[in-house]
């Protein structure tokens, strides 16, 4: 299959067949969802969902936040990976944005950026979903199932990054982040992809080369877990 052609196909299945899809985490703002993306570094969407309740209702906003001490911070997420360096991130974070960008969340990803804790996949998610600008966030699940289904053969995320905003539809960039995400977590896993399972093997490269009758299976070649 093409390029163009599997870039088509992969489009027209999930807008028909997932037009809505969107983030896992729960927020209500903007706010909350930068808390719940920083919180989500090598972290599931799940445990983020069981912490926040009570750190948003203890810091509904960055003025709260900010005048916090890390140590209180801690408190409320310590079950979450990395806890200590991310309750500095989040009191970081708050006091930069209010001393930098008068407590509003920053639309541009460099912008984004200068706030502790927000690499470029954290600022392309907040410019997407809540900017609705055309910029995909690659996370481990977008690389893994971009290069699978064979969208782009690249070695690093912003690799990655780069071919899927060229071929993919300024338009569909924010929720093919969400489509390519939630095929990795659901169907498409890391270590073993649930392929008789899964809708799109006649567009997946992985399972042309690795699993299709007939074929010779080859040596995967996949993404760091």
């Amino acid at each position: 299959m093409l390029k163009k052609d599997r870039y088509r196909a992969f489009v027209d299945y999930f807008s028909t067949h997932n037009p809505d899809a969107q983030t896992e985490l729960n927020y209500r703002n903007p706010y909350e969802l930068l808390v719940a993306v920083i919180l989500s570094a090598q972290c599931t969407d799940k445990r983020i969902n069981q912490v926040t309740p009570a750190l948003f209702a203890r810091y509904p906003d960055a003025e709260t936040l900010a005048s916090s001490s890390v140590d209180e911070v801690y408190t409320y997420i310590k079950s979450v990976s990395y806890p200590n360096n991310k309750a500095k991130h989040l009191v970081g974070m708050a006091q930069r944005l209010l001393a930098d960008f008068n407590g509003v969340i920053p639309e541009e990803v460099n912008d984004l950026q200068k706030l502790p804790g927000v690499g470029r996949k954290t600022a392309n998610v907040i410019a997407s979903v809540i900017y609705q600008a055309p910029a995909i966030a690659v996370d481990t699940h977008v690389f893994r199932v971009a290069n699978r289904i064979g969208l782009v053969d690249a070695k690093t995320p912003l690799a990655v990054e780069k071919q899927l905003v060229r071929y993919l539809p300024r338009e569909t960039l924010a929720i093919a982040h969400h489509w390519l995400i939630l095929h990795g977590r659901y169907v498409c896993i890391a270590r073993k992809p649930k392929c008789e399972e899964c809708p799109i093997t006649w567009m997946c490269r992985y399972y042309e080369r690795n699993r299709m009758p007939g074929t010779k299976r080859k040596k995967a070649v996949d993404t760091p877990q």
